[in-house]
């Protein structure tokens, strides 16, 4: 109702400043009967005295050069008497009535077609939604998410392997599988049935193969084994990220927070998740580092466009990347990750939180190390503080001014995390 309210007060608000132009007489500006019939007579008289100046020049009474200096004077006020008396034959103001009719049209042509245009354009029936309001319903969203075995049960089953596919190829798939369930815990044999699985399109056997290979190797497991696991649950459930996704995806960002495969598919969660903001801040950094040949640059160039309108960014993606890729900062420690895998939800954000304010408070008083300036303001980029990230992206800019290269290094984290141009 405020919406309606406000919108309805500026309509009415321009109706009255034209009706105020329209019914305002203008008479004053032209000239009265009387007023003509003297810049008739004063017309009258200038062309009768240039016809007697003519006259005393011949009979000599009047110089030559005397009578042109007269002339002149005569032929401006004469000139000035006939502007005025044609600004006399203007139209004057339209009758009363034709004026009032005419503005009672605009208004409503006006009303009509503005509330019209907002009822097809628009979403009338839309609440008002902040900005809290959104975020709360995001993460709302987020947490209502179905799960993985949910969503897998409504795709469609796997047809088999491809028809084109070799029959001897085939064969030694069986076999591979079959050498897996002999020797369940082999790393070699289980990374292959995981690869070999995706090629023939039978995701939900890759993505269990390749979750067995992360529980037998445990801490050693990398960065790239956790997207790979991701990629695989998220072509099982048809795009979509699950819960169990999106955590082999917070595994990966913590060793590697700038992990590419991984900040794209976290952007992608955002999106999906009614966060187009964060997920702009990732893909930009992404599309902007590139490279071209990167499996998701055509994804993120094709659709960032559209995702900046919805975040209120003005943003020309670049052709090409326009800078290197930010530095390769290291995570926590293989001991913080192993307790992390054990904690609730609220627990590990809880550690991760104070292990940021750890790192935060030993910078601003003992200093650090630009990897370490980096790191921090690429984290709080990950988990979405970036007021925090841009105030230590200002004090940074401040402590390695004399410093290019540092500063060169923490600006790379700055612009990933969305906070530097």
């Amino acid at each position: 109702m405020v919406f309606w309210l406000i919108i309805g007060a500026l309509t009415l608000a321009i109706i009255l400043v034209l009706a105020r132009q329209m019914l305002r007489p203008r008479n004053d500006e032209n000239l009265t009967d009387g007023d003509a019939t003297r810049l008739s007579s004063d017309m009258k008289v200038y062309r009768d005295q240039l016809n007697e100046l003519d006259r005393d020049v011949a009979r000599g009474t009047v110089t030559a050069q005397d009578a042109d200096r007269a002339r002149v004077e005569i032929s401006r006020r004469l000139l000035e008497a006939d502007k005025a008396a044609q600004a006399k034959a203007r139209p004057t103001d339209a009758p009363q009535t034709i004026s009032q009719v005419t503005i009672a049209l605009c208004a409503i042509l006006l009303a009509t077609g503005a509330f019209g245009l907002y009822w097809v354009l628009g979403s009338p029936g839309l609440q008002d939604l902040g900005r809290e309001k959104r975020i709360a319903m995001s993460q709302e969203m987020r947490e209502s998410r179905p799960s993985q075995a949910e969503v897998e049960a409504d795709m469609p089953p796997w047809p088999g392997p491809p028809a084109e596919a070799p029959a001897d190829y085939l064969d030694l798939i069986q076999g591979l599988r079959d050498a897996v369930a002999k020797n369940p815990d082999d790393v070699r044999g289980l990374d292959l049935l995981a690869q070999h699985e995706a090629a023939l399109g039978n995701m939900i056997a890759a993505r269990k193969a390749m979750g067995h290979l992360l529980e037998v190797k445990g801490d050693a497991a990398t960065a790239d084994d956790y997207v790979r696991q991701a990629d695989l649950l998220v072509n099982a459930a048809g795009g979509f990220i699950s819960p169990e996704a999106e955590e082999m995806l917070r595994n990966a960002m913590a060793r590697d927070p700038n992990h590419q495969l991984a900040r794209y598919y976290t952007g992608l969660l955002f999106a999906q998740n009614g966060r187009p903001d964060m997920a702009f801040r990732l893909w930009r950094g992404l599309l902007e580092e590139g490279p071209e040949t990167a499996i998701w640059w055509t994804s993120v160039r094709s659709q960032i466009g559209s995702l900046a309108a919805y975040a209120g960014v003005d943003y020309t993606p670049p052709e090409t990347p326009t800078r290197p890729a930010a530095p390769n900062l290291s995570g926590p420690s293989a001991d913080d990750i192993a307790a992390a895998q054990e904690m609730s939800e609220e627990d590990r954000t809880a550690m991760i939180q104070g292990m940021i304010d750890q790192l935060s408070d030993r910078l601003a008083t003992e200093g650090g190390t630009p990897e370490e300036w980096a790191r921090l303001i690429s984290v709080l980029g990950v988990v979405g503080n970036t007021e925090r990230a841009s105030a230590i992206w200002d004090e940074a800019q401040t402590r390695f001014k004399d410093h290019p290269e540092a500063l060169t290094m923490v600006r790379d984290a700055a612009r990933q995390a969305g906070v530097a141009p």
